[in-house]
């Protein structure tokens, strides 16, 4: 065994445990944000990151289900103790530190800017003046497009990423901030095939995090470790690597 291989087991073994015998609600946003999670026709929840959380909980040895928020509340379900951790493409960023604790990270994207083929920019401010750009709610997106892209474009909230990309392909709005792999999948579509990434936006580690990790209340040590526990196992034995060559080309941790 590697050395990480055997860290790995040591805290699965102090932490697992104890937790073994308790479900463990893994808060996922209600609406669908593929290809990391939604639902597929038999009303089944399905993608990359609930591949994850699956495989995540068996290395952890951890009674994990599944439980649908609505993503402006799932922060204060997992506060008010309604759910016990949140797995669901949320940045680790030093505003919601303030409030939960996180996991190491699972995975890491950077944010695209995505419009009409037809628009000559990219996705920098001055590409944006007099244009309007939409980006989900209570999101990372949100706050970056507010503190950069304010004095150019209108910024329009919208509560789901489905809603603003079907405002995108409507032409209600010129352009849309989010996650690199959730556009790269859009733009695959026939909804989406109107346009194009138009590149990345200039990084901001306090407002863009530090990639996406598992978010559990303060001072719950032990499930946060269980679930670090967790990824390292998935991520030693090439099960990360196995469900992300399913859905990518290339890794996204």
């Amino acid at each position: 065994m590697t050395l990480k291989s055997i860290l790995t087991a040591a805290a699965l073994a102090a932490f697992g445990t104890g937790l073994a015998a308790q479900e463990v609600k893994i808060g996922i946003a209600a609406e669908p944000y593929p290809p990391f999670a939604s639902l597929d026709s038999s009303g089944t929840w399905v993608g990359w990151e609930i591949e994850v959380i699956d495989a995540v909980c068996a290395a952890a040895e951890l009674d994990c289900v599944l439980s649908p928020v609505a993503w402006d509340g799932i922060i204060p379900s997992l506060t008010g103790g309604q759910i016990d951790a949140i797995m669901a493409s949320m940045s680790i960023t030093e505003e919601r530190q303030k409030t939960i604790d996180f996991s190491d990270p699972y995975y890491n994207t950077p944010a695209v800017i995505v419009a009409d083929k037809a628009l000559d920019m990219d996705a920098s401010p001055e590409s944006l003046e007099g244009k309007i750009l939409g980006v989900q709610a209570s999101t990372i997106h949100q706050a970056y497009a507010q503190k950069y892209f304010t004095d150019a474009a209108e910024i329009r909230v919208y509560q789901t990423q489905d809603e603003a990309n079907q405002d995108l392909f409507a032409g209600r709005i010129d352009a849309t901030q989010a996650d690199s792999i959730a556009m790269a999948d859009f733009v695959a579509t026939d909804t989406g095939a109107c346009c194009e990434i138009k590149g990345s936006v200039a990084d901001d580690p306090a407002i863009l995090g530090k990639g996406v990790g598992a978010g559990v209340r303060q001072g719950d040590d032990d499930l946060r470790e269980a679930l670090n526990a967790g990824i390292a196992a998935i991520l030693a034995d090439g099960t990360h690597d196995a469900i992300t060559a399913r859905y990518f080309k290339a890794s996204i941790y």
